[in-house]
Protein backbone atom coordinates (compact mmCIF):
# COMPACT_ATOMS: atom_id res chain seq x y z
CA UNK A 1 0.00 0.00 0.00
CA UNK A 2 1.29 3.36 -0.74
CA UNK A 3 0.43 6.56 0.58
CA UNK A 4 0.50 10.22 -0.05
CA UNK A 5 0.46 13.09 2.83
CA UNK A 6 0.28 16.36 0.87
CA UNK A 7 0.62 19.31 2.91
CA UNK A 8 -0.53 23.22 1.44
CA UNK A 9 1.07 26.25 2.22
CA UNK A 10 3.17 27.51 5.43
CA UNK A 11 3.69 23.75 6.83
CA UNK A 12 7.50 23.85 5.60
CA UNK A 13 7.25 26.07 8.35
CA UNK A 14 6.43 23.84 10.78
CA UNK A 15 8.45 23.91 14.23
CA UNK A 16 9.88 27.53 13.37
CA UNK A 17 5.75 29.50 12.67
CA UNK A 18 3.41 29.96 15.82
CA UNK A 19 4.47 27.07 18.21
CA UNK A 20 2.10 27.58 20.44
CA UNK A 21 -0.30 26.38 17.58
CA UNK A 22 1.86 23.97 15.78
CA UNK A 23 4.40 22.95 17.69
CA UNK A 24 8.03 22.79 17.67
CA UNK A 25 9.05 19.95 15.91
CA UNK A 26 9.49 20.11 11.85
CA UNK A 27 7.47 17.65 9.70
CA UNK A 28 10.43 16.14 8.13
CA UNK A 29 11.72 14.92 11.77
CA UNK A 30 8.17 13.86 12.21
CA UNK A 31 8.03 11.91 9.25
CA UNK A 32 11.46 10.26 9.73
CA UNK A 33 9.61 8.91 13.44
CA UNK A 34 6.36 8.43 11.39
CA UNK A 35 7.32 5.71 9.35
CA UNK A 36 8.44 3.09 11.12
CA UNK A 37 4.72 2.68 12.96
CA UNK A 38 3.54 1.60 9.57
CA UNK A 39 5.67 -1.06 8.07
CA UNK A 40 4.27 -1.76 4.85
CA UNK A 41 2.84 1.06 3.99
CA UNK A 42 4.94 3.08 1.71
CA UNK A 43 4.59 7.04 2.64
CA UNK A 44 5.09 9.43 0.24
CA UNK A 45 5.30 13.43 0.98
CA UNK A 46 5.04 16.76 -0.66
CA UNK A 47 4.43 20.08 -0.03
CA UNK A 48 3.91 22.80 -1.83
CA UNK A 49 3.02 26.82 -0.92
CA UNK A 50 1.65 26.83 -4.83
CA UNK A 51 -1.81 26.05 -5.71
CA UNK A 52 -1.09 24.60 -8.64
CA UNK A 53 1.35 22.34 -7.32
CA UNK A 54 -1.05 20.72 -5.12
CA UNK A 55 -3.63 20.13 -7.89
CA UNK A 56 -0.93 18.47 -10.10
CA UNK A 57 -0.02 16.59 -7.56
CA UNK A 58 -3.72 15.17 -6.82
CA UNK A 59 -4.35 14.91 -10.76
CA UNK A 60 -1.09 11.87 -10.95
CA UNK A 61 -1.95 10.41 -7.48
CA UNK A 62 -4.46 8.05 -9.40
CA UNK A 63 -2.76 4.51 -10.19
CA UNK A 64 0.28 5.48 -8.43
CA UNK A 65 -1.33 6.10 -4.59
CA UNK A 66 -4.24 3.83 -2.78
CA UNK A 67 -4.88 7.06 -0.46
CA UNK A 68 -4.03 10.37 0.16
CA UNK A 69 -3.92 12.80 3.89
CA UNK A 70 -4.04 16.03 2.84
CA UNK A 71 -3.33 18.94 4.94
CA UNK A 72 -4.43 22.05 2.56
CA UNK A 73 -3.50 24.48 5.17
CA UNK A 74 -4.62 27.83 4.45
CA UNK A 75 -6.17 26.22 1.28
CA UNK A 76 -9.28 24.60 2.95
CA UNK A 77 -10.77 27.61 3.36
CA UNK A 78 -10.50 29.40 -0.05
CA UNK A 79 -9.65 26.97 -2.82
CA UNK A 80 -12.92 25.74 -4.56
CA UNK A 81 -10.11 24.58 -7.44
CA UNK A 82 -8.47 22.04 -5.14
CA UNK A 83 -12.02 20.95 -3.36
CA UNK A 84 -12.85 19.87 -7.17
CA UNK A 85 -9.30 18.52 -7.87
CA UNK A 86 -10.04 15.89 -4.82
CA UNK A 87 -13.60 14.97 -5.90
CA UNK A 88 -12.21 14.45 -9.59
CA UNK A 89 -9.99 11.94 -8.90
CA UNK A 90 -10.62 8.70 -7.55
CA UNK A 91 -8.15 8.11 -4.41
CA UNK A 92 -9.68 8.50 -1.39
CA UNK A 93 -8.31 11.76 0.58
CA UNK A 94 -8.33 12.32 4.95
CA UNK A 95 -8.51 16.04 5.28
CA UNK A 96 -6.30 16.72 8.39
CA UNK A 97 -5.62 19.60 9.67
CA UNK A 98 -2.77 19.83 13.01
CA UNK A 99 -4.99 22.52 15.16
CA UNK A 100 -8.56 21.98 16.06
CA UNK A 101 -9.78 24.73 13.17
CA UNK A 102 -13.33 24.83 15.31
CA UNK A 103 -11.07 27.04 18.13
CA UNK A 104 -9.87 29.18 15.90
CA UNK A 105 -10.97 31.99 13.75
CA UNK A 106 -14.53 31.92 12.18
CA UNK A 107 -13.69 31.96 8.70
CA UNK A 108 -11.46 28.78 9.25
CA UNK A 109 -14.60 26.62 10.47
CA UNK A 110 -15.63 25.90 6.81
CA UNK A 111 -13.43 23.22 4.94
CA UNK A 112 -14.47 23.69 1.01
CA UNK A 113 -12.62 20.31 0.82
CA UNK A 114 -14.49 18.43 3.29
CA UNK A 115 -17.47 17.39 1.58
CA UNK A 116 -14.78 15.40 -1.14
CA UNK A 117 -13.09 13.72 1.55
CA UNK A 118 -13.82 10.37 3.20
CA UNK A 119 -13.54 11.92 6.63
CA UNK A 120 -11.64 14.93 8.43
CA UNK A 121 -9.20 14.86 11.49
CA UNK A 122 -8.25 17.84 13.59
CA UNK A 123 -7.10 18.82 16.86
CA UNK A 124 -3.96 16.23 17.83
CA UNK A 125 -1.54 18.34 16.78
CA UNK A 126 1.24 16.18 14.33
CA UNK A 127 -0.20 12.95 15.48
CA UNK A 128 -3.12 14.17 13.23
CA UNK A 129 -1.56 12.79 10.50
CA UNK A 130 -0.79 9.38 12.00
CA UNK A 131 -4.80 8.79 12.49
CA UNK A 132 -5.01 10.21 8.89
CA UNK A 133 -2.73 6.81 7.55
CA UNK A 134 -4.45 5.04 9.77
CA UNK A 135 -8.20 6.33 9.03
CA UNK A 136 -6.82 4.98 5.43
CA UNK A 137 -6.07 1.44 6.43
CA UNK A 138 -8.74 1.24 7.92
CA UNK A 139 -10.94 2.58 5.13
CA UNK A 140 -9.08 0.42 2.68
CA UNK A 141 -8.99 -2.77 4.80
CA UNK A 142 -5.25 -2.81 4.97
CA UNK A 143 -4.51 -5.44 7.89
CA UNK A 144 -1.59 -4.13 10.11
Amino acid sequence: MRILILNGPNLNLLGKREKNIYGSQSFENYLELLKPVFEGISIDFFQSNWEGGLIDKLHASPGVYEGIVLNAGGYTHTSVALADAVAAIQVPVVEVHISNLLKREEFRHQSLLGPNCIGTIMGFGLDSYRLGIESLRVFLNVPK
